[in-house]
């Protein structure tokens, strides 16, 4: 059981949570997005939608066991921002490092919301959570 479930959520955070689990549903995604920056701190500029990622997944072959579609866009995206062009050379790499992060067998099937909601937390970003519903 997940140790944050006897907490008081937010405004609106038990509503989305009803509807999407801890999970990413296309508004919440597009909103985390938004956020992020590359390492110039500048916004990202290429953006990977539902339907780019499920194209680099059949370019390269990948399958996933854990497959949560707006998870793997925020992943893809949060991927891109923050290691390509470093510590992931290209597309077959990103492609990659999704499928190890969306089916590590360490992990959980809601481990990319939950690496969100952590990374909000600790940067003290407000989830504006009525409008994600």
């Amino acid at each position: 059981m997940r140790l944050d479930v006897k907490d008081k959520f937010p405004s609106g955070m038990e509503e989305y949570l009803a509807f999407n689990g801890w999970h990413f549903n296309k508004k919440m995604c597009d909103w985390a997005v938004s956020k992020m920056r590359v390492s110039d701190g500048g916004p990202l500029k290429h953006i990977y939608t539902a339907e780019s990622v499920e194209t680099l997944f059949k370019k390269c072959g990948i399958t996933l066991k854990n497959q949560f579609d707006y998870d793997c866009v925020y992943v893809a995206n949060m991927a891109r921002a923050d290691f390509y062009g470093s510590s992931i050379a290209d597309e077959i790499k990103l492609a990659k490092f999704i499928k190890d992060f969306m089916d590590d067998p360490d992990g959980y099937e809601e481990i990319a919301f939950t690496r969100f909601y952590a990374d909000c937390i600790g940067k003290g970003i407000a989830i504006p959570w009525e409008d994600m519903l």
